[in-house]
């Protein structure tokens, strides 16, 4: 036997294809990560002015005209305002102008990114600087202490994802990618639900009672990470469903290449290209992200749209892995007809 006849079968048409589609994962992973993250800088960050009636249509006008277009700025009636839109995330920062002096005070939240945060003070600061005015930093909601640059929420929700999907992918690889029956399907669904509690559980017990990495709601990170993983999890289970063993690298790439440096963690989502800017919001990782800081330093504030987005993803994950556990198999439905043509009675084996 020859070498190529060798490497024939040894290598089939079957593996080569799954080997170039795990290139194009590799390939498409360090697009997507050094594409979002290896120049990141603001853009049109939504940003609030308190200043007098007339002075503040010319002052916003300067701060939309900075080269770059850091910041998106829009008049805010007061101090107060300012600081209750920065907490409700309608905001990441405001710049409150005195008028009887050269001093302003600039609001920012580095519990939504330390990054940004900074970001925002040195853009301030370099455009008061050019007017003979300074600026001081206040910062009305802090990142913790032990969660340096605002990033324990992230690593938090990414643990979350790789534990949703890893728990899908065993149970298809052990038993079969496709379930069998409507039955083995329920089945599957209620053990992704069982470890997405307790994963949400333990990942909560871990940042909060053990590292003190996060504040907030312990209850409230639990139920969000057993949303994240199960949406993660049926996802993959649906997309498993679909396309067998492809369906684990389709989760990859929505989750992980996609979904990762588009979930505004290491660079918050004003910070990105605007292609992963538009995706993160609307992707498990840069839907858990959010809330999780919301609640750990928002007081829970702007969650409605999150929790949807990962509920979305969790419904259709369900519903298309049971409709398609009820699809009979073509082996089986060969085998039914086979038996009914010769007369006999089929007995159906057990599928994996």
């Amino acid at each position: 036997m020859t070498f190529a006849d060798e490497v024939k079968k040894a290598v089939t048409p079957r593996a080569a294809l799954l080997v170039i589609g795990v290139l194009a994962l590799q390939l498409l992973f360090i697009a997507s990560y050094i594409g979002a993250l290896h120049k990141p800088k603001p853009t049109d960050v939504p940003f609030g002015v308190v200043a007098p009636q007339q002075m503040s249509a010319k002052l916003i006008g300067e701060l939309k005209s900075l080269p770059g277009d850091p910041l998106d700025p829009r008049a805010v009636s007061d101090a107060a305002t300012a600081r209750k839109k920065i907490l409700d995330r309608e905001i990441d920062g405001a710049l409150i102008t005195d008028p009887r002096g050269t001093k302003d005070t600039v609001l920012v939240a580095s519990g939504g990114g330390t990054v940004l945060a900074n970001s925002l003070t040195k853009i301030i600061m370099e455009a008061d600087r050019t007017q003979q005015r300074t600026v001081r930093s206040v910062d009305v909601a802090p990142a913790s202490g032990q969660d340096f640059d605002g990033l324990s929420s992230f690593y938090l929700v990414v643990g979350w994802c790789v534990g949703g999907y890893l728990c899908a992918s065993i149970l298809a690889i052990s038993a079969g990618s496709r379930a069998a029956n409507r039955q083995r399907a329920v089945i599957r669904t209620g053990v992704m639900a069982l470890y997405s509690i307790a994963g949400g559980i333990g990942g909560a017990v871990i940042i909060g009672p053990i590292l003190g990495a996060l504040p907030g709601s312990f209850w409230g990170m639990s139920g969000l990470g057993a949303l994240t993983v199960f949406a993660v999890g049926m996802i993959t289970l649906a997309l498993e469903a679909l396309t067998g063993i492809v369906g684990i690298g389709l989760a990859v790439l929505i989750v992980v290449i996609a979904g990762n440096p588009s979930a505004g963690g290491a660079f918050p989502l004003p910070m990105l290209p605007d292609f992963w800017r538009a995706i993160g919001p609307a992707l498990p990782p840069g839907a858990g992200t959010w809330t999780a800081r919301s609640i750990a330093y928002f007081r829970g504030n702007a969650v409605t749209g999150p929790l949807l987005v990962l509920s979305a993803w969790a419904v259709v994950g369900t519903v298309v892995t049971l409709l398609m556990s009820m699809r009979k198999k073509p082996e089986a439905a060969d085998a039914a007809l086979a038996g009914t043509a010769d007369g006999g009675s089929t007995h159906g084996s057990t599928l994996a």
